[in-house]
């Protein structure tokens, strides 16, 4: 791998904004992610070796495009980074091939049947963006196509023909979003084919994934993830978890098999909807999924004197919050497993645990997202003490 150098084979490097590497190997790539975890976190614990991909090309299975017009050409691409200038993409090598292959057809589908583009400055138009998620183990595809409106001209011929030419499509999604915003995608969501969901299999266990709900970008490097996360909980079967951030349940259900019970709490009612669906569908009973607030369930966890033996958190980039923290350590739990897409953030919320009682023992990175900056870490939390 130390002769891969994407900057020989990508045409659209430093322009799309997807990817951020240019000259270095991926082994170079792997040790510069561990010194910028490092750099944020090597104060609280040591950090070990960046678990690196077998194979780092076409791993992205959530692929999103926008549509545009160039010169009166209807292109599909990603925004140049920085800006809202839209560089026409092929051949994504990050991206799964497949759904590469579905946006380069609805585009020329667009084209041929006329439908018009949507203008950001006008307001005006139809197609907005396009959304693949494929299910890697189920090899299962769902389409959405995010329109400005419901209406949607020629919509059964459109999905008749696309179906045609791509006969491993399982579902197909029209998303309306009709407002002046740089979201992706809309809170309606029409069923054009199939089911509206695709399944794939994570651990072991089957995952029902909907247009909006999290699912890791990366399946087969989220299992390392997942696994790490599962031996730094070191479950013996008689722990109550809390798997905060839960999304549709994938942390909290592989954990499950190894604890007492696990409560699941998600701010996003979609995402709750299929994690019920998904316990349903493995036939986990000691899982529970809330709606609502993690911080203000473990605040009243805290209040009617229950508490936890595990806490995992997954947030988002941007980390969680010192009421989080302070929530978190109220039920006093020995372990705390924090996932981090983010070291800036991370460090921050590891100064605030430690403020609140906790130490980092050691934290492991992978590698989800090769060529791209992002780093993801599994760090290990202890009560102090313990």
């Amino acid at each position: 791998m130390s002769d891969v150098k994407i900057y020989k084979s990508c045409p659209y490097v430093k322009k799309c904004g997807a990817c951020h590497i240019g000259d270095r190997t991926y082994e170079e790539e792997l040790a510069q992610k561990k010194q910028q975890v490092e750099t944020y976190i090597k104060k609280y614990c040591p950090v070990t070796d960046m678990v690196g991909m077998y194979y780092p090309y076409h791993y992205r299975n959530k692929v999103h495009a926008v549509f545009g017009r160039i010169k009166d050409e209807v292109v599909a691409g990603a925004y140049e980074e920085g800006t809202h200038r839209i560089i026409p993409i092929k051949n994504c090598l990050i991206e799964d091939a497949q759904a590469s292959k579905i946006i380069e057809t609805v585009t020329d589908l667009i084209k041929s049947f006329k439908i018009w583009i949507y203008n950001e400055d006008t307001c005006r138009g139809l197609m907005r963006h396009i959304l693949i998620r494929k299910g890697m183990s189920t090899k299962q595809i769902m389409v959405v196509i995010v329109t400005a409106g419901s209406r949607f001209p020629h919509k059964n011929n459109f999905v008749a023909k696309l179906r045609s030419l791509h006969p491993e499509i399982t579902t197909i999604v029209q998303n309306i979003n009709d407002q002046d915003t740089t979201m992706v995608l809309g809170e309606k969501n029409k069923v054009l084919y199939g089911t509206g969901y695709i399944e794939d299999v994570l651990c072991g266990l089957r995952f029902r994934i909907s247009p909006s709900s999290f699912y890791q970008i990366n399946s087969a490097q989220a299992q390392v993830l997942y696994k790490k996360a599962i031996q730094a909980a070191a479950l013996t079967g008689t722990e109550t978890v809390i798997d905060a951030y839960c999304g549709i349940g994938t942390i909290g259900m592989a954990m499950a098999a190894k604890a007492k019970r696990v409560f699941g709490i998600e701010l996003n009612s979609d995402a709750v909807r299929d994690a019920r669906a998904n316990a349903k569908r493995n036939n986990i009973a000691n899982i529970r999924f809330v709606a609502g607030d993690a911080t203000e369930y473990m605040t009243q966890m805290s209040e009617n004197g229950e508490h936890a033996d595990v806490v995992v958190l997954d947030p988002p980039r941007s980390g969680s919050t010192e009421a989080f923290v302070k929530a978190a350590a109220s039920i006093a739990p020995k372990r705390i497993i924090y996932i981090s897409c983010n070291p800036e953030t991370l460090g921050r919320d590891l100064e605030w645990f430690q403020k609140a009682g906790y130490r980092a023992v050691r934290a492991e990175g992978v590698d989800m997202f090769a060529f791209t900056n992002h780093v993801e870490t599994v760090v290990l939390i202890q009560r102090k003490g313990t």
